[in-house]
């Protein structure tokens, strides 16, 4: 690639996240004469790539590997063949952040939704009662993705009573330690400036339920009506799902978002570093625990327990973060012969506690 083809790319591919280090993960290709771009959908084995020659359909066929977190995803960056019918996308550039959930399928496997994102936007609707377990298992894949998460409390016209508005928000910062939390109104512009400034930098993803507003939000931003949008349920106040693709899209502010479906079922996927960080106040707490294997169950000593009994740490957030936990190992477990040999270990360990609990309490048996 001559310097003032290089130069082309660059200016070509800048509003999409090209920058100097991925122009360096791309010399081998180019000079093999492969053409660069950012898959912006991907649709059946086939996808749409942004390049600066314009968006160019390419099949994926040399890169469908049997792991599934290794095909090509919306936010790649791939290696694409410069000509032929049909072109073929070569290579993708080593990832620098992937966000991956569980799916529900039973042969373990992940999914991995989008690649080389900076921020993990969850969008949570405030038309429905919130539910912050979501929002807790939402943000730990965000921060295992390598993103920085932010929390979008969609829809805040509908809750009109700011007194009830600002518990709502108060709630979720809880839930949401270290993250920002914005509550915006597509329809009445309030909050969407910080929202634009902060997806302004990078590469952002769209996350969160069916109807969470998520494409009205993805419009509000762009400036336009590209996505599709229905109209709110005036039973539930939910909206309906619109998007059933991922489609990366650039910004009129600068950065590029990423709108995503709405997703019914959000499981873990060896997100243990990010349920840490979710519930980070329990991770302190559990450093003072007078057992550095402490349960936190009915351990003496735990500290974590006494924040709960004090008032200082909400009961619910150490029940959800017990549920991360086990559901985070169970999906390692599955694939980790050691770890499951540990968990069964540690069944007989708490089985042998419990049996002998309960014959102390029923005290000596008599002998006849």
């Amino acid at each position: 690639m001559t310097s003032s083809s290089a130069s082309s790319v660059s200016s070509a591919l800048a509003p999409y996240g090209w920058d100097d280090a991925w122009a360096d993960e791309f010399a081998p290709y180019a000079a093999e004469g492969l053409l660069p771009g950012r898959v912006v959908r991907v649709d059946r084995g086939q996808c749409d790539v942004v390049t600066a020659d314009g968006v160019l359909r390419a099949d994926t066929a040399f890169v469908t590997p049997p792991d599934p977190l290794r095909v090509v995803c919306t936010g790649d960056w791939v290696a694409v063949e410069p000509g032929g019918t049909p072109r073929y996308v070569r290579t993708y550039l080593p990832r620098r952040t992937a966000f991956v959930r569980s799916t529900s399928s039973k042969r373990s496997e992940g999914q991995i939704l989008a690649a080389n994102v900076d921020h993990a936007v969850v969008a949570v609707s405030l038309a429905v009662e919130l539910d912050l377990g979501r929002v807790e298992r939402f943000l730990a894949l965000a921060w295992e993705s390598g993103a920085q998460p932010v929390v979008v409390l969609t829809k805040a016209d509908l809750v009109p009573d700011a007194v009830t508005r600002s518990h709502l928000v108060q709630d979720v910062e809880t839930s949401a330690p270290g993250v920002p939390v914005v509550p915006v109104s597509a329809r009445d512009g309030d909050g969407l400036d910080v929202v634009a400034a902060i997806v302004a930098g990078g590469t952002s993803v769209l996350l969160g339920q069916s109807g969470a507003g998520k494409s009205t939000l993805a419009n509000a931003l762009l400036g336009e009506d590209v996505m599709d949008v229905q109209a709110t349920r005036d039973v539930d106040g939910k909206g309906r799902h619109t998007t059933t693709t991922r489609n990366l899209l650039a910004l009129p502010g600068g950065g590029v978002l990423i709108d995503t479906p709405g997703l019914r079922g959000v499981g873990l996927w060896d997100a243990g570093t990010g349920v840490g960080q979710v519930f980070s106040e329990i991770e302190d707490l559990a450093e003072r625990c007078r057992f550095h294997d402490c349960a936190h169950e009915a351990e003496p000593g735990c500290a974590v327990l006494a924040a709960v009994d004090s008032g200082e740490l909400p009961e619910r957030r150490l029940h959800s973060y017990r549920k991360l936990l086990r559901e985070n190992q169970r999906i390692v477990a599955k694939t980790d012969a050691r770890l499951r040999a540990e968990i069964r270990k540690d069944w007989k360990r708490k089985g042998a506690i419990g049996r002998a609990a309960m014959e102390a309490k029923r005290g000596p048996q008599r002998r006849s």
